[in-house]
């Protein structure tokens, strides 16, 4: 993966992009369940009352808390809360204050000072926690009075208050308690969890409010309406930050397959024969396609993963912890289960994945020489063996496949085992504990929720041990195309052509081996090919004859020796102006889809039709053309598969000649003709060629005939040149061949 590290960089921005989005995604994600929690926990079981220190108070119920609070405690009440009537107020504060409070007038009321901060708002809040919950402790064995039970299991009073009236006429007597009885209370309250006090706080502030006659049902519906707003938002937020991480990710993992495609394309181009013999052509398709698609969902996903999983599994641990630390081996227990999972998963599917690129290789291959030789398991009857051989690939690959399904949908189903387990082990654990008034409702749905998150994180990570071992060798495979060079490359330092190249091709003492070969295929081959001549090879198959043609674009390179054209050496010219300099027919007339105007402007792109017609007449190919509806227009298929042979040929001589080249290559390219044509042919071709030099592989020696170099080849060595009439006296390998296709009269 590290070798494809530069096909990311363009896509930085995307990548910051997520990664702020991610963040937000995250900060959203953890913050739902403290809302969830704070909606049980306040808006159901303290009615919405979310602070322990009521906004307003009587002065019999302000005395009654202070029973219970230490000398810094009292001071800081009395002056939290200052009187609240008309003359201390003014007239209009006071209205608006009565309309809040209806019963503030029936009674000595004191209200919170609006100008307290935060801090100060804080240590009254832990004051008057302190206070109720040591009230509370301290009373609730003591049966004094039905108005006080109420307040006894505070913790789940949902709907429950105090009656204040009531409890203040105990004012004398609690008074009187003792005050060693008072301050251990107190310690023991100051120990309790400050959700606990403040949750026992908010019982009492809601009796203070009741006694005052404030409509405490309407708090608690603002309070849910207002929480679930903010879950509401928040749910909204996470949905934009999840479609933009979504659209950042996908962006990134097409235009890294893009480049990767197009890269993969330019590299191939530039191979040699020996790299394609290498890699081969089914294995290049694979990697460029299915390769590719690995790459890329990887690049999709595996960046939302790597960053997001580990944000939320340690954000869910830390705000999981903060609900309730008691529980924390749970999660421990948790992720050590999923850990042993993801290892067991990774063990078993790594292998299989590394294998599976090598299987799809192996069935395109099998499809692939399948579709291309149809006629040939036809004719030879051959389709159960063929059948067979691609259901033996198809077998492999499936079973492959199967096993990481069958991994995979067992992983799934003992993932939600320990999901489950673990929910049912919090409900266990914190059931004890809320009975123990340890912890809250609510706070135990938000730790189920957060540890929920977290083993989901590790799910995550899971999916990358599925995703990461496929990449990974996928990119491996891509990278080894990449970074394959070609055997032929041009030089650091290039020479030019003239402006007018001549055409002269010379062969200078040129051997060559294939890579790999242990012999040579050509061995000190020297001649020279001179314009407005045609230079034909002809020999026994295997002497030669293609190889030799093939090294003057540089198909291969020279293993010693030289080729010269002009009196350049080949290998100190750019390929590419090299080979403009050559118009070249192959052995197999290769079409491309598209019509057969494009085809032919394949040797000139901005050939004009006049020029498509004369190449076309030149090559004997009007004939046909102009039989079709379409004539230029006619569309051809992939392959050319909807001409004949002799068709195809006619068109790939005819898209060489659009060229208009100082130097023609031939390789064997009559072989499909009638004699009729390859004659007509042959007196056009003489015409259009006019100073250029061609030079023709051919297995006729009736082809051949007429040229004013033929070069014989046997077993890679060159043992005659000379006209058809030169060597028939002067070498043997020649005349046997023209012996054996010409008759007596013919051959003079």
């Amino acid at each position: 993966m590290l070798r494809l590290k530069r096909y990311l960089k363009p896509y930085l921005g995307f990548a910051l992009a997520m990664i702020v989005l991610m963040f937000c995604q995250a900060t959203v994600d953890l913050n739902l369940p403290n809302l969830m929690s704070d909606l049980v926990n306040v808006g159901i079981q303290q009615g919405g009352i979310d602070e322990a220190a009521p906004r307003a108070v009587s002065a019999d119920g302000l005395r009654l808390m202070a029973v219970f609070m230490n000398e810094d405690d009292r001071a800081l009440i009395e002056a939290a809360y200052l009187p609240a009537d008309a003359d201390a107020m003014g007239a209009a504060a006071w209205a608006d204050f009565q309309k809040e409070w209806p019963g503030a007038a029936e009674t000595e009321t004191l209200r919170r000072d609006a100008a307290l901060d935060a801090d100060a708002l804080a240590r009254l809040d832990d004051a008057f926690g302190r206070a109720a919950y040591a009230m509370t402790s301290l009373m609730a064995n003591m049966p004094v009075t039905d108005a006080f039970s109420d307040t006894a299991g505070a913790a789940d009073a949902e709907t429950r208050s105090m009656d204040m009236a009531r409890l203040a006429g105990l004012l004398p007597m609690l008074e009187q308690l003792p005050g060693e009885m008072v301050d251990k209370a107190v310690r023991e309250a100051a120990a309790t969890p400050e959700s606990m006090r403040g949750q026992t706080a908010a019982v009492f502030a809601k009796g203070f409010y009741m006694q005052l006659g404030a409509d405490t049902d309407a708090i608690q519906t603002r309070y849910i309406f207002r929480t679930g707003g903010k879950m509401l938002l928040l749910a909204l937020l996470l949905a934009a930050c999840a479609v933009s991480v979504g659209f950042c990710g996908c962006r990134m993992g097409a235009g890294v397959a893009r480049d990767l495609r197009r890269d993969i394309f330019t590299r191939v181009t530039s191979f040699t024969n020996n790299e394609f013999d290498r890699f081969g052509t089914a294995s290049l398709i694979t990697r460029s396609t299915n390769d590719v698609m690995q790459i890329q969902g990887f690049v999709t996903m595996g960046l939302r993963t790597m960053c997001y999983a580990p944000i939320i599994g340690i954000g869910g641990t830390f705000m999981a912890l903060r609900k309730s630390s008691g529980m924390a081996w749970i999660i421990a227990l948790a992720v050590v289960l999923i850990l042993c999972l993801i290892a067991t998963v990774g063990s078993l599917l790594m292998p299989r994945f590394k294998l599976m690129q090598k299987l799809v290789d192996k069935l395109n291959l099998v499809s692939r020489e399948n579709l291309s030789g149809m006629m040939v398991i036809r004719a030879f009857a051959t389709q159960q063996f063929e059948e067979e051989r691609f259901d033996k690939t198809n077998r492999e690959l499936t079973d492959v496949n199967l096993f990481g399904s069958r991994v995979m949908a067992t992983m799934m189903p003992v993932m939600m085992l320990v999901m489950n387990g673990v929910s049912l082990l919090i409900v266990w654990v914190g059931g004890h504990q809320i009975a123990d008034s340890a912890m809250q409702v609510g706070d135990m749905m938000a730790f189920i929720q957060y540890t929920m998150q977290i083993i989901m994180s590790f799910l995550m990570i899971s999916m990358m041990f599925v995703m990461a071992p496929r990449a990974s060798v996928s990119a491996g495979r891509i990278a080894d195309v990449l970074e394959s060079e070609s055997s032929v490359r041009d030089p650091e330092r290039s020479k030019k052509l003239p402006e007018q190249v001549r055409g002269v091709i010379e062969f200078k003492d040129v051997s060559f081996r294939y890579g790999g070969a242990d012999e040579n295929v050509l061995e000190h081959i020297s001649f020279t090919a001179r314009p407005g001549e045609t230079t034909a090879f002809i020999g026994s198959t295997g002497s030669g004859k293609s190889t030799l043609i093939n090294l003057i674009p540089r198909f291969y390179d020279v293993t010693s020796g030289s080729i010269t054209l002009d009196g350049v050496d080949v290998r100190e010219l750019p390929q590419h102006e090299l080979r403009e300099a050559i118009g070249y027919v192959p052995q197999k007339g290769m079409l491309f889809s598209g019509d057969i105007a494009s085809n032919l402007r394949y040797g000139g792109e901005d050939a004009p039709d006049t020029a498509l017609r004369e190449a076309a007449e030149v090559a004997q190919a009007t004939e046909f053309i102009d039989a079709l509806p379409d004539g230029f227009s006619t569309e051809i298929s992939q392959g050319g598969t909807n001409v004949s042979g002799g068709q195809r040929q006619r068109l790939s001589i005819a898209r060489a000649l659009v060229k208009k080249a100082p130097v023609y290559l031939f390789d064997d390219t009559f072989s499909a003709l009638d004699f009729k044509t390859d004659a007509a042919l042959r007196r056009a071709l003489k015409r259009y060629t006019g100073d250029a030099t061609v030079l023709i592989v051919a297995q006729r020696v009736s082809t051949i005939m007429y040229a004013e170099q033929i070069v014989v080849l046997d077993e890679g060595r060159v043992t005659g040149i000379g006209t058809h009439k030169e060597l028939l006296q002067t070498c043997p390998t020649y005349r046997e061949i023209a012996e054996s296709q010409l008759s007596k009269e013919e051959l003079g």
